[in-house]
């Protein structure tokens, strides 16, 4: 449990810390923040990072981010569905797991169909409500978080000694 611990603390560091800063810092740096579109509306979100990256790195950077939005979007779908998956399986067995596998794939289809305001709102309502079992997982589980650290940090220290005796 430690180890998948450190491993999603790292894809939380690079997807958020990494990439949202690059990403700001080329929204800030191309000139492009308070862009109109043809319509007069500003350009936001999706649009405005497509053009930010198409304004610096020429047509293959929107290009680049169609592509980066495309993957990072079908990723996050399948982790979603897989976590989901084993708190499914954790909390009913086995043996119900198409019956999840079914109500997730229906729940993504008004994703696919409905106003794009509207599932980025419902997407962020049910994204914040996720704080309630996490918060509260977190303070059942804080002992046992504690007691894994202090088992499994020596180990962690060990690996790192001996590869980097691997390297000289």
């Amino acid at each position: 449990p430690a180890r998948q611990g450190y491993v999603n603390m790292t894809g939380v560091f690079f997807d958020t810390t990494v990439i949202c800063t690059v990403t700001g810092l080329c929204i800030c740096a191309s000139g492009v923040l308070g862009t109109a579109d043809a319509s007069g509306a500003q350009v936001n979100g999706v649009a405005l990072t497509a053009l930010a990256f198409e304004t610096v790195l020429g047509q293959g950077g929107a290009v680049f981010v169609s592509i980066a939005v495309a993957l990072f979007a079908f990723s996050t779908i399948l982790g979603w569905e897989y976590l989901g998956e084993k708190a499914f399986e954790y909390l009913f067995g086995v043996r119900h797991l198409r019956l999840y596998r079914a109500a997730f794939c229906l729940a993504a289809l008004p994703g696919a169909v409905e106003p794009l305001h509207l599932v980025w709102g419902l997407s962020d309502l049910f994204n914040a409500l996720m704080a309630v079992p996490n918060l509260l997982s977190l303070l059942l589980l804080a002992d046992t978080v504690a007691r894994e650290a202090r088992v499994s940090q020596p180990r962690v220290e060990r690996r790192r000694t001996q590869r980097r005796r691997c390297r000289r």
